[in-house]
């Protein structure tokens, strides 16, 4: 763990929201900055597809340590002067059994937007992942430690495994992650150092590891029955953005129809203060005083997203941020806590606005079809093998793999969505495209507080003076 804790961690939002700008951006002014590690292989691929028009891609690339495997992706994905048809060309979808190309793009990815985000300054960097997300994270992991990652910060599920998953990276052993498999004993994804490159692997360190919780009870079985290190917590309330862990009562939901929490949901912080380690209070806590009250009560600091999530050096797309920081100045930006949109299970949070996605008559007009793949679940099939489905994919599909009907009903497909509120959204095959489907925590109806007078947009750096006033004297 570093000697110097940060005050205020940048939350690792969605797919390249929090992208290696941001996180540059808030690394550089002395707290964490935390890019998002989620499918940043689709990210470069698609993003090699456009032309890397700033070079900032190809330069990382070329600092790859492992020969050949940077001049192969640029074979496969780069378009000098930005592709020419509308759609991206597909890359594999991640399985078990990851093929080579895949494992070198995802490898890659993750090393880039890590070099990048640490490139000319001497501060942590860290990058968020989905426990959920399993398949990609071996690779995701070793790519994040070649190119120096600090901290890494999972949560959505309960990452018992990792700990021990980055001790072994650290000394180049291979590793193995148990992956769920409904129906089934759980199969084993296994990643190897030597064997990617060929020889013995270039030296890493292990980065510390910060779990996010949202229960005491969770943060104490981490710390205490887990066979290596846990560094430290991210405490997340239910106003967190992006998935939220289901209530703990009996599914019940409020008047709009929006999980309902109480008081089981509220973790015991004193418990988790006397675990010994460090911890970050997540949730509507981009304020002066929440930060003030967080240390007040043993935690280190908070972790910020939503307010970091519309400022310049977001990745979401200008028009997004412009809209929604509009609709905040009106007083009408709203999120809801949607408890069925995510294939996951986990409740998440949608902002409402009338042209995308949250919208259900765009989002009902929209051909289903699944072909990015993170979210699907391992199944049994009848031979014996391992299948894969996804509740967000076409209806009979699902449901000849052994899924319901009523497993489908309001699912949307986030992986696609998540694309096209960075500007990589795919067009179909049958000219249909993809839709946005912006997420955020419950912060964004007063976001707009953080415009500076006059100004229709605002920096990292604005939150970070509002958030720490003392940084201003």
């Amino acid at each position: 763990m570093p000697h110097e804790l940060p005050v205020v961690i940048q939350g690792g939002m969605g797919v390249a929201v929090s992208g290696w700008r941001l996180a540059k951006a808030v690394s550089s002014e002395g707290q964490l900055g935390v890019v998002s590690g989620t499918a940043l292989d689709a990210v470069l691929a698609r993003r090699l597809q456009l032309g890397d028009p700033d070079g900032h891609l190809r330069r990382a690339l070329a600092a790859f340590p492992i020969p050949g495997v940077a001049d192969r992706i640029l074979d496969r994905y780069f378009v000098p002067g930005g592709k020419t048809e509308r759609r991206f060309k597909t890359k594999p979808m991640p399985k078990l059994s990851l093929s080579r190309n895949l494992q070198e793009l995802l490898v890659a990815a993750n090393f880039v937007e890590v070099y990048l985000a640490k490139e000319d300054h001497g501060n942590p960097v860290g990058i968020n992942y989905l426990e959920k997300v399993q398949i990609p994270n071996l690779p995701s992991l070793y790519g994040a430690m070649l190119a120096g990652v600090d901290y890494v910060l999972i949560g959505a599920g309960i990452p018992r495994a990792i700990p021990g998953i980055l001790d072994r990276l650290a000394v180049g052993s291979a590793v193995e992650l148990k992956i769920d498999v409904k129906g089934a004993e759980d199969q084993v994804n296994r990643f190897d150092p030597a064997e990617f490159c060929g020889g013995t692997p270039p030296p890493v360190t292990r980065p510390a590891f910060l779990a996010i919780v949202s229960s005491h009870i969770l943060a104490t079985m981490l710390a205490k029955k887990v066979e290596a290190r846990v560094d430290g917590f991210v405490v997340e309330a239910p106003t967190a953005g992006g998935h939220n862990a289901p209530p703990r009562g009996r599914g019940e939901l409020t008047e709009d129809g929006e999980p309902l929490y109480g008081d089981r949901d509220v973790p015991d912080l004193e418990v988790i203060r006397a675990l010994g380690l460090p911890f970050w209070l997540a949730g509507s806590n981009a304020e002066p005083e929440r930060v003030l009250a967080a240390l007040e009560v043993g935690a280190a600091g908070v972790q910020v997203g939503t307010a970091f999530a519309f400022c310049e050096e977001s990745g979401f797309e200008p028009d997004i941020k412009h809209r929604v920081l509009e609709m905040s100045r009106q007083g009408v930006a709203k999120v809801f806590t949607d408890p069925i949109a995510s294939p996951t299970g986990f409740p998440f949070k949608v902002v409402q606005m009338a042209d995308n996605a949250a919208a259900e008559d765009l989002y009902q007009a929209r051909p289903r079809h699944c072909d990015l793949g993170y979210l699907r679940s391992a199944y049994e099939k009848e031979d014996g093998s391992t299948g894969w489905r996804c509740a967000s994919e076409p209806v009979e599909d699902f449901v000849e793999k052994g899924g319901s009907i009523e497993e489908t009903v309001g699912r949307k497909c986030l992986c696609n969505a998540l694309m096209a509120n960075i500007g990589l959204g795919q067009t179909q095959r049958q000219g249909y495209v993809e839709p946005a489907l912006v997420t955020s925590g419950d912060d964004v109806a007063e976001v707009a507080r953080f415009l500076p007078e006059g100004a229709d947009s605002y920096r990292a750096v604005d939150v970070l003076n509002y958030l720490l006033p003392s940084r201003q004297t």
